[in-house]
Parts: structure tokens; C-alpha cells; sequence
């Protein structure tokens, strides 16, 4: 496959693949923050669709914190991959620090994120999830989950690249999921980017200040 060149290039490629759900009325992006929201803002652009950010932490092994075995998100959501977890002698003691910091970040970017957005608008909707991409998929699930609890009617994942297994895990989980390149070998997520820098809080504010939210529920 081709590498994108960065996070804006790889929305507007899955924009092209989502258009199906173009101006539709019940339907709004998330983008899980903070990569995610930038390739969201494309997806939102495109289809002429609200954008808005779903808050999901992945729970990294201590010694490798890019290796999730877990996931938290907004909502008391939370994730574990069991077998990751025997398969790397991690046990939920040893893992108990890493899922009270998470929950600490996760706190502090729905805060930041969230301010002044009122609250997420999903219930009896279409929710496009976005992400740059899916490795174990452990935060991709903890959003479906969460969403899920939270009444959407409808989830569809979306990423630009992925490995095969998570994609084929989200298939199974989600309504749908949209994952336009599943290299082998994968490699990462950043491995098929040009530019894959760490996004921070202010690009995220950006992007979400650059499209409106989806309208409160009378």
C-alpha cells in the first residue's frame, strides 16, 4: 500500500469510502482523540456531517506502553484483553497503576475536549468512530462498548489502515467497519504515515471549534 501522507490526507481518502452517509441527519462523526479527531475532521467536512470526540485511553504493559491490553473510555467503560495479558506475564495487580492514570487522563481530556460541547448527542443515531488507525483495536472496542451503552443506534468504525485480525474483530463487534488498508506485515500505525507527530491538545481544540456539534435533544 501506499503511505499517507498525513492524518488530513488519510480522512479525505475515508471520507471517499463513507459516503453513503453524506448530510445524513441522523448521523455524526467522533473522533477518538487525539489522532483520531484530526482524521475525523475531514470525514465530518466531507459528508457535511457534525463532529464531535469520544474519550477512550488504551491501557499499555508498563515496560512497552504503545502494546495495549486494555482500554478505558468515558462512561466506566472498561476493556481487557486477557489473553495479551497472559501472554505477557501482566497481571491485573500490575495493571491496576496503569488504569488509575489512564482514568486520570481521561478525566483531564473530557474537560478539555468537552468543554462547552453539552452533552454527546448519540442516542438512536448513526456514530462513525474514527481513529488513524487500529493495531490490537482495544480502544476501538472500548468506544463500541461505551457507545453502545450510551444508545446508538447504530456504530460504524472507520480507520485508514489497521492489522487484519483487529479490523476482522471489529467487524464482528461494531455494525460496520470501514478500514481501507490492513498492510502485512503491519508494522504500527505510524509506520504508515509520513507525518504521524504527536497531536496535541490545541490541534484537537481546532479541529472541534472548526465544526459545530451535533444539535442538544430538545
Amino acid at each position: 500500500m501506499l503511505r499517507y501522507p498525513d492524518r488530513e490526507a488519510a480522512g479525505r481518502r475515508l471520507a471517499s469510502a463513507l459516503g453513503a452517509y453524506a448530510a445524513k441527519t441522523d448521523t455524526i462523526v467522533l473522533g477518538l482523540p487525539r489522532g483520531g479527531v484530526i482524521v475525523a475532521a475531514q470525514v465530518a467536512s466531507a459528508l457535511r456531517l457534525p463532529l464531535d470526540t469520544f474519550t477512550v485511553r488504551k491501557l499499555g504493559v508498563p515496560w512497552n506502553p504503545e502494546l495495549a491490553v486494555g482500554a478505558i473510555a468515558t462512561g466506566d467503560v472498561v476493556v481487557f484483553d486477557h489473553d495479551g495479558m497472559r501472554t505477557v506475564g501482566l497481571s491485573m495487580h500490575d495493571l491496576a497503576p496503569i488504569i488509575e492514570m489512564e482514568e486520570r487522563e481521561l478525566a483531564r481530556r473530557d474537560a478539555v475536549f468537552r468543554a462547552g460541547r453539552g452533552e454527546l448527542a448519540v442516542r438512536g443515531k448513526t456514530a462513525i468512530v474514527v481513529d488513524d488507525g487500529l493495531a490490537t483495536g482495544a480502544t476501538m472496542t472500548a468506544a463500541v462498548e461505551a457507545l453502545r451503552k450510551l444508545g446508538a443506534r447504530r456504530i460504524v468504525c472507520a480507520v485508514p489502515v489497521g492489522a487484519e485480525a483487529a479490523c476482522t474483530s471489529l467487524r464482528a463487534l461494531a455494525d460496520e467497519c470501514e478500514c481501507l488498508e490492513m498492510p502485512h506485515p503491519f508494522y504500527g500505525v505510524g509506520a504508515w504515515y509520513d507525518d504521524f507527530h504527536d497531536v496535541s491538545d490545541q490541534e484537537v481544540l481546532d479541529a472541534l471549534d472548526a465544526h459545530p456539534p451535533a444539535p442538544q435533544p430538545a
